[in-house]
């Protein structure tokens, strides 16, 4: 089953050198996206209670996005991403993040990621 593309917008008050410090960092990412994250080379060891997941790091541009792809998807076009955009006007900083899921488990994804990042608003204060 062919995996869907879902994104999610999520609005901070935060500076964006301290939110692209929590999307790209082992230390930053333990905070609210995992209990640990290691990293080895370019692969990044995200652990939960007692499962544990590793995703290479594809790409990044400081302050802006990071972009990853699980090894289970490795081979496919699917990967998850956490871009930064500020409004040119308004100075709002968005969390904008992409990633895939199968059909029937795409709302849950949703409201995983959605739970996450509430818990980096509480660390951040935004």
């Amino acid at each position: 089953m062919d995996k869907e593309k879902f994104q999610l917008e999520i609005l901070f008050r935060s500076a964006t050198r301290v939110l692209y410090n929590s999307i790209s960092t082992p230390s930053g990412l333990s905070e609210w996206f995992a209990d640990n994250v290691n990293i080895k080379n370019d692969l990044f060891i995200f652990i939960w209670d007692d499962s544990e997941e590793t995703a290479r790091l594809l790409s990044k541009k400081s302050g802006e996005f990071v972009r990853f792809q699980w090894l289970e998807d490795e081979g496919t076009d699917y990967f998850f991403e956490i871009r930064i955009k500020t409004d040119p006007m308004t100075k709002e900083v968005a969390l904008y993040i992409t990633d895939f899921a199968e059909p029937d488990e795409k709302e849950e994804s949703m409201q995983l990621w959605e739970s996450q990042v509430d818990q980096l608003k509480r660390i951040l204060g935004g």
